[in-house]
């Protein structure tokens, strides 16, 4: 038995092995110049992918020949994958945000949806509900969450000294990775319920918010104000809450993996995705204490959400893409 699924283990995986090893052949005869970028960031993904299948081989007990071979590639594309990242540090710096982060945002795809069509239903019950009734904002919002209207949202949450704006950056980053980390770590200490929750509450908040200002006649106001940095921040939370639900999934649904094998894979995944939320969170925070305070049109607001929107788009759904598509060998 433990024969036959070793050799389903190899079938599975040694397309990414070959793979590997080729590319190993070309730079140990032509040098890192015989490979393209793109070449490789697969090489290392290969390794990191190849040192899964180690462990996993370890773990089952699998033929000593075939532990040797992993060793053997591993050692080899050791040497590549770290000499390398250790003379360019900035270079892997570049290439995590340039095709790791990216990439692992489109392999997500469908959890990112499922956590996004939570947060837009919960988003549109909510103005829905206190657009009819503005007393259902009790139902949806705690007490302290909802604001006496006398203003725009303009001039209310952004009437500070922009000599702090600084200081003022630096709290509502702060705050938002630790929105972004309970989002998260709901994924790994209540398999996804607290996950869930969070980005429930955060749609309905948004979404009554946006009732409220509406019916005193600062609806337009409300949306200009959040589009600059709202995009991002809000893009960055469902990224998080996916993160965490990746998490869960391990546990519940591990698939033909052990749970531990497929937690310490997902670990991974998470962890490229949370990195690049607290990159994107410190980039809405500063926007939100640079750019959106400033006394600026409703067009003109909205008119920077777009550009970010825009600029979301493009850099999920096109960088780190290959030609060949070669890095499915890794998965």
């Amino acid at each position: 038995m433990r024969a036959m699924r070793e050799r389903t283990f190899v079938a599975r995986r040694e397309g990414g092995w070959k793979r590997l090893d080729a590319l190993l052949a070309r730079l140990e005869s032509g040098g890192l110049r015989a490979l393209r970028p793109e070449e490789l960031q697969e090489l290392a993904l290969l390794y990191r992918a190849m040192t899964s299948d180690l462990a996993a081989a370890q773990t089952r007990g699998y033929s000593p020949e075939l532990l040797a071979y992993l060793n053997r590639a591993i050692a080899r594309a050791y040497v590549y994958v770290y000499g390398g990242s250790a003379r360019s540090g900035w270079s892997r710096v570049a290439a995590f945000f340039a095709v790791e982060f990216p990439r692992e945002v489109r392999r997500s795809g469908r959890i990112l949806l499922a956590t996004t069509a939570l947060f837009v239903a919960a988003w549109i019950v909510a103005a829905w509900q206190v657009g009819r009734d503005p007393t259902n904002a009790y139902a949806f919002m705690s007490p302290e969450a909802i604001p006496a209207i006398t203003k725009s949202l303009h001039d209310s949450n952004f009437a500070f000294d922009r000599a702090t704006a600084p200081a003022v950056s630096s709290e509502i980053i702060t705050n938002n990775i630790r929105v972004a980390m309970v989002a998260f770590a709901g994924g790994v200490v209540s398999l996804g319920v607290v996950t869930l929750w969070a980005i429930l509450n955060n749609g309905l908040m948004v979404g009554g918010l946006a009732a409220l200002y509406a019916q005193k006649g600062f609806g337009s106001d409300f949306y200009a104000t959040i589009a600059p940095h709202g995009v991002i921040e809000l893009t960055s939370i469902q990224i998080a809450g996916g993160a965490g639900l990746l998490m869960a999934q391990a546990v519940i649904a591990p698939g033909r993996l052990r749970r531990i094998d497929a937690l310490k894979a997902n670990a991974r995944r998470a962890g490229v995705l949370m990195i690049g939320v607290a990159a994107l969170l410190c980039v809405a925070g500063t926007i939100e204490a640079f750019v959106t305070p400033q006394r600026t049109t409703e067009t003109f607001r909205f008119g920077v959400g777009a550009i970010t929107a825009v600029a979301l788009i493009a850099y999920f759904g096109l960088c780190g893409r290959t030609r060949r598509g070669a890095t499915s060998h890794s998965r």
